[in-house]
Formats: structure tokens, sequence, C-alpha cells
């Protein structure tokens, strides 16, 4: 009798622990996925700025050659 009242209630405490490593899990995750969303949106700010570097050197570059030209 003692044997089916303890198993119920280790199963329930074992059940128990199972759920709150879970939900650790999963804020761990979440945490990390929104640090990468960070990091790529810093990247993409990056490569957007040298790309707009880039474009403009490109730009001054046509400016210079069409001035020398028309000389």
């Amino acid at each position: 009798m003692m044997n089916r009242l303890i198993f119920p209630g280790f199963l329930i405490v074992a059940l128990t622990g199972c759920g709150a490593d879970i939900v650790s899990t999963a804020a761990t995750e979440a945490q990390l996925s929104a640090q990468q969303a960070r990091q790529a949106k810093e990247l993409q700010d990056q490569v957007r700025v040298q790309l707009n570097a880039a474009m403009q050197t490109e730009r001054d570059k046509l400016k210079r050659a069409e001035e020398e030209a028309n000389e």
C-alpha cells in the first residue's frame, strides 16, 4: 500500500523537474536567437555602409572621368 503512494509522488516530482529544465532550455534558446538576430542586423548595417562607400567611390570615379573627357 505504501509503495502505491510513494511512486505517484516520486513521478510527480520527477516530471516537475523535467518541466523546469525544458523551460530553462527554451529561455536559453530564445536568448541565443535574439543575440544572433542582433549580430545579423549589425552585420547587415556594416555591409550596407561598405556598399554605399563603394558606390560613392565609383560615382566619384565616373564623375572625374566625365570631367576629363569634357576638357
